[in-house]
């Protein structure tokens, strides 16, 4: 076996489907079957079971997979000290977020900064990116609510009150500030469960005993407030976002307890944090102290 077929088995054993982990790979279908049957003749052991067209990990691949996970982390840490000893121009950082426009600002700065680290961007729920952080794919994620997990660390970033924004026009429009109960039967903008607004919806919602008008949903954050503005509906929005974006719309502060955001940086603490990816740490919290000290952000 060499370090290219573990690679290999770790991608396939995350997915559990051959087509995904070859296209996450970038190779072809068959030579990944064929690497995980060469790593599989020569451990003496099937890895996964066959179900239909698909793969499931066995009980030996799950003990494998544990093994291989350790030792390939290990590997990628001793990649980032030995970076680190070349220095920080040749370093990199692995970032997750559920919207990239959230790092937009301070990825631009950081890198004007310090323009040898290489930055790789994911955008990815809350639960994929506890996944990413536990399977050493990314170093460091911009989370805006809770990811799981007793070995994650977090630094607070941003406190700020969530929004409700209106088309222009529409009936709430005038008013400064609305309740919960005031929102009934509207068509609401929204995401997909999974990611912080939605959860902040539903939650919202279920403590006023409605239920809500989901009448769009999306897998980025980021694009709520445009789609509220043309038209399609209400829905919450970060007071940060008024800074940062121009939505033709209106904006009401929402009576309901909880109605906030709080954005965290979270890491693994039992991983190694290079010192590229420290650096941004440090980077994006003076950055969000100072944007949203400025006028007209909150």
């Amino acid at each position: 076996m060499d370090l290219l077929q573990l690679r290999y088995f770790q991608a396939v054993a995350r997915r559990e489907h051959l087509s995904q982990a070859a296209a996450e790979l970038r190779v072809a279908q068959p030579s990944l079957s064929r690497a995980i049957a060469r790593l599989e003749a020569d451990l003496g052991v099937p890895l996964f079971d066959r179900v239909g067209r698909g793969l499931r990990l066995n009980r030996f691949g799950a003990g494998y997979l544990r093994r291989v996970d350790r030792a390939l982390a290990e590997l990628d840490d001793a990649r980032r000290e030995l970076a680190d000893a070349a220095g920080l121009d040749h370093g990199s950082v692995s970032v997750a977020a559920e919207t990239l426009l959230t790092l937009t600002g301070v990825v631009t700065e950081f890198r004007a900064a310090h323009a040898g680290v290489d930055i790789r961007l994911y955008q990815s729920s809350a639960t994929e990116m506890a996944n990413q952080l536990r399977a050493g794919e990314v170093d460091l994620c911009f989370a805006s609510q809770p990811l799981p997990g007793a070995d994650l660390r977090t630094r607070e970033l941003l406190h700020e009150d969530v929004l409700l924004a209106v088309p222009v026009g529409h009936r709430l429009a005038g008013r400064e500030r609305v309740r919960i109960a005031d929102l009934a039967g509207e068509p609401f903008v929204t995401t997909r469960p999974g990611y912080w607004p939605r959860e902040l919806a539903d939650r919202l919602f279920a403590a006023a005993g409605l239920r809500p008008e989901y009448t769009c949903e999306s897998d980025e954050p980021g694009a709520t407030g445009d789609l509220i503005g043309a038209g399609l509906g209400i829905g919450l929005v970060p007071a940060y976002s008024r800074g940062v974006t121009h939505i033709p719309g209106v904006w009401l502060h929402v009576d309901a307890p909880d109605c906030h955001r709080t954005l965290n940086l979270v890491w693994r603490a039992d991983a190694y944090l290079s010192v590229a990816a420290q650096r941004l740490s440090d980077f994006a919290a003076e950055y969000f102290s100072v944007t949203t000290r400025l006028p007209n952000r909150i």
